[in-house]
């Protein structure tokens, strides 16, 4: 799709909502600034060649920043008054598309509405534009932790509640909606500015759904106490040990956070460590300090090397970010047009790994997650057609 061919909503509409909008936030609070346009039209669906292909597929007209969730309430009442259609963005990380303004109109950056207005014994309440990381330091000021948080630790909550699914912590807690939000504040596509509350069963309504059908603007979620975690590193002459492991470790006490595994050629991609020797298959954790006797033990007795023990919260952020897509994004990043990845489950991850890497001709790489029945991964394989890529679906 070219430039000439996005949808764009009639100018007069969008001159009449960037009125009403600076007086609502202020004149620093609405732009429609090039750059910022163009940045707001993107998010991380470039890790998809499928994708890439059909860029761009819209651009934003408008962009607003509410600094509250009040704020957020009342820039949709206005867009829906000036019928211009709403795209809402975090930090535009998912890797989906689902970011991108197809309909042209206006993104709502909730970034600026990032206030975290309570912690309590065993919840959190924050607004939808704080970031996973800052509701995690909070919580643990208080003596708590997140149930999870995604790969990105720089996401937002909206975003993560709106389109993600788990992550750190998915070993023990499953996925969102398992009891992680307790309740939420969100905004319907209403001409009257208003947060709509709900909880429990009710609030799950609204998870992984991307705004379509309603906004969220302020969530409540569960903590539990804080443990002491490690990033804990290891590495394998063969790949085939580091998986086996990567399962087993899922059954450490206490449950591990986090545990991934990479072969070699994606190893080597990620950010330059020396708990990352070249060549070297890696298994990478967030682990309890009480596990990480037995967790030695398990990696010596398979042959392997435990690379490093680390403390500190920036030290276990650092292996989130190593985990779930982010192999494949660093693979791509050292590689540039070069790969594509499927996400993939199931026992044969760890059982069958050569035939699961056989699913592509030439060359295909498995990154894995430990979960709390069986693995999931990302298969990693040289891009060539869209019609290859869908025919390996049914080798799967």
């Amino acid at each position: 799709m070219s430039a000439t061919t996005l949808a764009a909503v009639d100018a007069a509409r969008i001159d009449a909502l960037a009125a009403e909008l600076a007086e609502i936030l202020g004149a620093a609070g609405v732009t429609r600034e090039e750059q910022v346009l163009e940045r707001s039209s993107l998010d991380g669906s470039y890790l998809s060649p499928l994708i890439s292909e059909q860029l761009p597929l819209g651009r934003a007209q408008l962009v607003a920043f509410p600094a509250s969730a009040q704020q957020i309430a009342e820039t949709v009442a206005a867009a829906v008054r000036h019928r211009v259609p709403i795209t809402p963005r975090g930090k535009g990380t998912g890797n989906y598309g689902q970011g991108i303004p197809m309909a042209g109109g206006l993104v709502l950056d909730t970034t600026k509405a990032r206030a975290v207005v309570e912690v309590g014994d065993g919840f959190i309440v924050a607004e939808a534009g704080a970031p996973m990381i800052q509701i995690e330091q909070a919580a643990n000021r208080a003596g708590q932790q997140l149930l999870m948080y995604p790969s990105t630790v720089q996401s937002t909550l909206g975003g993560f509640l709106s389109g993600g699914s788990g992550g750190t912590g998915s070993i023990a807690h499953g996925v969102l909606m398992h009891g992680f939000v307790r309740a939420i504040d969100v905004v319907f596509a209403s001409p009257e500015p208003e947060l709509v509350h709900f909880e429990g069963v009710e609030a799950e309504k609204y998870l992984h759904n991307y705004g379509v059908v309603a906004i969220i603007a302020r969530a409540e979620v569960v903590l539990e106490p804080l443990q002491e975690w490690r990033a804990f590193y290891a590495s394998f002459d063969d790949y085939h040990t580091a998986f086996q492991l990567v399962r087993e470790f899922r059954d450490l006490e206490p449950t591990p956070r986090l545990v991934s595994g990479d072969v070699p050629l994606l190893a080597d991609a990620l950010p330059a460590d020396e708990a990352l020797p070249a060549g070297k298959a890696s298994l990478r954790g967030i682990l309890d300090v009480r596990s990480i006797e037995e967790a030695t033990r398990l990696v010596e007795a398979a042959g392997g090397t435990v690379e490093a023990v680390r403390e500190g919260i920036n030290h276990t952020m650092k292996v989130s970010m190593t985990s779930y897509n982010h192999a494949i994004e660093w693979l791509q990043k050292s590689y540039p047009n070069t790969w594509f990845h499927v996400e993939v489950n199931g026992d044969a991850l760890v059982d069958r790994i050569d035939e699961v890497h056989e699913v592509y001709p030439g060359e295909s790489w498995l990154h894995i997650e430990a979960q709390a029945t069986k693995p999931i991964g990302m298969l990693a394989a040289k891009y060539t057609t869209a019609e290859d890529l869908l025919a390996g679906f049914d080798r799967l």
